[in-house]
């Protein structure tokens, strides 16, 4: 019989905080509750504070965030509807999937799945193309290990009318990201990654902008379980839920949201920084290649992994968890990838130090050529000569 993994470093779902697991097994309340609708709308509320916005609508919907993501491509996006798809690793591209589905008029820009997006290119792309109503992009191509600039992509689009659908399911809490002041319309995150928090539900910010986009789409689903318009015209307007929510992953979701702002958004993604820092140094003096093609570009939520010539990602990573007990993620298509996580809970530096020896002892076993000496302390290096906290 499979026994579990001793330590669960993947790109999740991994281990959550003790305090989640315990408002988990809280009691199960109706939902209509007023404690709960209480706990719902204070969800709602914090959740807000963690996308850093005021203006935005917070939608919680049941179900892992595939599932908000498809509601937001379906929101706004109808047969004809040109949108600009900007695609930098396998997620981009799956987003595209959906599009074409849809129906939409699809352009796309798209790069070496270890490279990011460049702005230039898509405000020069928008204005030889100013039909185009809808940009999709993922800010964090999590098995890439890459970031993308939403920073600057989202001015670029609102200055030309163009709303912006955000994956930013691996980025939020333990990634800078302000949905507000970077122009994001229409944002989907997921609570297991950086928030440590649990795996079904979809946590969704959606602008003034988005919503009028969604308005104006005929095809926009309602009575639906992918409808957005269903939460925000029954619950928000009305205070009936459209569907039964998942009560206990509401408490879940509420515990992680109120144990990262009490860290702090900064400290949080600052603690977050700093493993993937320490993992990446560890990685290169091991002799081993960080797969994106810069540390500019990086993610902080997991560290992507070449693997070296002669290897495959699933052998090595099988081999790994029977030999070590360290359960790590492969590259889901995006290349001969072995992936650390270090998000949420996990994002501590002593299990970062367990899964890189583990890598590396296993790349070794292997055949592979790998310094663990040298990596291991590189990555400390790295962690004694940072601040270990920052507010």
């Amino acid at each position: 019989m499979l026994q579990r993994a001793d330590l669960t470093m993947s790109s999740g779902p991994n281990p959550v905080f003790p305090e989640v697991s315990a408002a988990l097994s809280a009691p199960v309340l109706y939902h209509y509750d007023p404690v709960f609708q209480e706990r719902f709308r204070e969800t709602e509320r914090l959740i807000g504070q963690i996308f850093r916005t005021t203006s935005h609508e917070i939608i919680l919907m049941q179900g892992e965030a595939v599932l908000g993501l498809e509601a937001a491509a379906k929101a706004l996006v109808t047969a004809g509807t040109p949108v600009l798809n900007l695609v930098s690793g396998v997620y981009g591209k799956w987003f595209g999937y959906w599009l074409t589905d849809l129906g939409a008029d699809l352009h796309q820009i798209e790069v070496p799945w270890d490279e990011a997006i460049d702005p230039a290119a898509v405000a020069a792309y928008l204005d030889a193309n100013p039909a185009i109503r809808v940009c999709s992009v993922v800010h964090s191509e999590t098995p890439s290990g890459t970031l993308n600039p939403v920073e600057a992509i989202g001015p670029i689009c609102r200055e030309r009318g163009v709303v912006t659908i955000v994956d930013c399911v691996s980025s939020l809490g333990g990634v800078e990201l302000q949905a507000e002041a970077w122009q994001l319309d229409l944002l989907v995150a997921g609570p297991q990654k950086c928030l440590g928090g649990p795996v079904a539900m979809s946590l969704i910010a959606v602008s003034p902008q988005a919503w009028a986009a969604i308005d104006a789409n005929a095809d926009a689903p309602r009575g639906s379980f992918l409808s957005l318009l269903d939460w925000r015209d029954t619950w928000h307007r009305q205070g009936r839920f459209p569907f039964t929510p998942s009560v206990p992953d509401v408490h879940g979701v509420l515990a992680a949201a109120q144990l990262l702002l009490a860290e702090g958004l900064p400290a949080a993604q600052y603690r977050h920084e700093r493993v993937a820092r320490a993992c990446r140094a560890g990685v290169r003096a091991m002799g081993l290649r960080i797969w994106a093609a810069s540390d500019d570009i990086c993610g902080a939520s997991g560290t992507s992994i070449a693997v070296p010539d002669g290897l495959t990602d699933t052998v090595v990573r099988e081999h790994i968890r029977t030999r070590y007990g360290v359960q790590l993620s492969v590259g889901d298509g995006a290349g001969n990838i072995l992936r650390i996580g270090h998000a949420g809970h996990t994002a501590r530096a002593i299990w970062m130090i367990a899964a890189l020896a583990a890598v590396g002892q296993g790349m070794a076993d292997m055949g592979a050529d790998v310094r663990i000496d040298a990596g291991l302390e590189a990555a400390m290096h790295v962690l004694s000569t940072t601040d270990l906290a920052r507010s």
